[in-house]
């Protein structure tokens, strides 16, 4: 459809010097956003239901709105993109690029299946609540993932195309339920250089499959009240990658099988990956957390759940350049992030063979 049948009141607006463009809001047709919680109706763009991420705790409570996993996809053969956003302000940190923070990353969809990156929208220091941004593409009829923020809240956005060109549905993914991601500042994306290089994003971008990021920034405590959420969701996979904000190895002893047995209550046979935290200095103290995941796995296995997968955190980055795959020995760089992706998708792909999916 054209732009001027969808809504013909849209006017042209101006951007970097151009008054060619209609500026549309993803929250409308033909627009589908995923990875985000009712996003048709929610005022701002938030990942859980607000009143949940309000009684979990005080990080979830504002990261709630941080915009790790949301997608937007679309069909256009318009020469240009561009994006308007606003946003309440930005998030500025010594240890992670602003475009992870806060940029958007364009990919265009392949015959293959694959979305292949084409480019960022950089956001700018000096526009603190919301920028606008534009990327060039070759004119053809694409389907079209454009990746919100790692770490900003995001009130709202829109698609800016050439007011003549085409604008439609984009290609949907696969018919398989979300794979429902739970976890730290690492799952939640830090400390990627832009958003596509999330380690749940490589491997959505891939596989063309959907997902749902709940990675939230030292805050993932395995708490009753977001746990019986999580065990309420429709999906295919679930992903526990929490290990590392559990604030004591006792608090994680005593939240971890629990948090396992709350969603497998709920999901009897749905494929549960066990992560522990990668890293790159190994030390006691990291084994005992780790250890504490893998006897959650035994117990599971021992009472005969064939559906439980344990995956080490300290395999996922090369022994040889271990060293150079994070920013601060905690937080994965792109490198560490692709380390992440390999592993975690291998074992995502053996689940999907096995399941015939």
């Amino acid at each position: 459809m054209k732009l001027t049948e969808l809504d013909p009141t849209l006017a042209p607006e101006t951007i970097l010097g151009r008054d060619d463009l209609v500026f549309v809001d993803v929250r409308r047709d033909p627009f589908r956003v995923y990875g985000l919680y009712d996003y048709k109706n929610e005022p701002r763009f938030i990942r859980i239901p607000k009143e949940i991420g309000d009684a979990t705790n005080d990080g979830v409570k504002g990261l709630n709105y941080h915009t790790a996993g949301g997608r937007v996809r679309f069909a256009t053969d318009s020469p240009v993109i561009a994006i308007r956003c606003k946003m309440n302000g930005q998030c500025y940190f010594p240890h992670m690029a602003l475009s992870g923070t806060s940029g958007f990353d364009l990919y265009q969809h392949t015959d293959d299946g694959r979305d292949n990156y084409i480019a960022t929208f950089m956001p700018t220091y000096e526009k603190k609540h919301g920028y606008e941004s534009l990327q060039y593409t070759d004119g053809g009829m694409h389907t079209y993932t454009i990746h919100f923020p790692l770490y900003n809240d995001c009130v709202a956005l829109e698609i800016g195309i050439q007011k003549d060109a085409e604008i439609d549905w984009g290609a949907e993914y696969l018919p398989i339920k979300p794979i429902v991601y739970y976890g730290s500042s690492i799952t939640q994306g830090g400390c990627a250089s832009r958003p596509g290089m999330a380690y749940q994003n490589v491997i959505s971008a891939l596989r063309n499959i959907d997902h749902i990021n709940l990675g939230f920034s030292g805050s993932a405590r395995g708490e009753d009240i977001i746990a019986e959420y999580m065990a309420g969701l429709d999906m295919s996979i679930f992903v526990m990658d929490y290990d590392h904000n559990a604030p004591t190895p006792e608090h994680l002893l005593a939240t971890h099988e629990k948090l396992y047995r709350t969603i497998r209550a709920k999901h009897p046979d749905t494929p549960i990956i066990m992560v522990t935290k990668p890293d790159a200095r190994v030390n006691e103290y990291e084994i005992n957390r780790r250890n504490i995941v893998f006897e959650t796995y035994r117990h599971a296995v021992a009472e005969g759940d064939k559906n439980v997968s344990f995956i080490d955190g300290f395999t996922f980055f090369d022994p040889e350049y271990h060293d150079i795959c994070t920013v601060d020995g905690c937080h994965p760089n792109d490198a560490g992030f692709m380390g992440m992706a390999r592993v975690i998708g291998r074992e995502i792909d053996r689940i999907l063979r096995k399941t015939n999916w």
